[in-house]
């Protein structure tokens, strides 16, 4: 039986309101040991705000980290996945639409996870070598 992305994915994601400065979430992700936030507004997604969109939307325009919002930078309209959709089903959102991240909804539309490239490496086998990076811990 093919298992479902709630059962895969990492609860509770990290999120950050969208008026926060690049500089604030940089630190989140720092202190999260995690590459990417959720960009919320009142609670519903907004958007997701990685590392790179940092360096490439951010640091590379010379925008101000203290006075640039993650509104400003962050890619907006995210793909999302039901809880209950099967595993199969978010690898080939994440495939077609080339995605390493793929936040959770449920049919209210209340965020309750995350999918990541890494918690599908580990569900589909455990002893590959994705995997087991995937499963380390971070070095912060």
């Amino acid at each position: 039986m093919t298992r479902q992305v709630h059962e895969v994915m990492t609860e509770r994601p990290v999120t950050v309101e969208k008026v926060t400065s690049l500089a604030e979430a940089a630190r989140v992700m720092r202190d999260a040991g995690i590459g990417d936030v959720l960009v919320v507004d009142e609670g519903r997604l907004r958007g997701i705000l990685t590392d790179r969109d940092l360096v490439i939307r951010a640091m590379a325009e010379n925008r101000d980290p203290a006075e640039t919002t993650v509104q400003a930078v962050c890619s907006t309209e995210p793909i999302t996945v039901d809880p209950e959709a099967g595993v199969d089903q978010a690898a080939d959102l994440m495939r077609r639409h080339k995605l390493r991240r793929l936040p959770v909804q449920n049919d209210d539309g209340e965020l309750v996870g995350v999918v990541t490239l890494g918690d599908l490496a580990v569900e589909r086998d455990p002893g590959w070598a994705l995997a087991a990076i995937a499963a380390a811990e971070p070095d912060t």
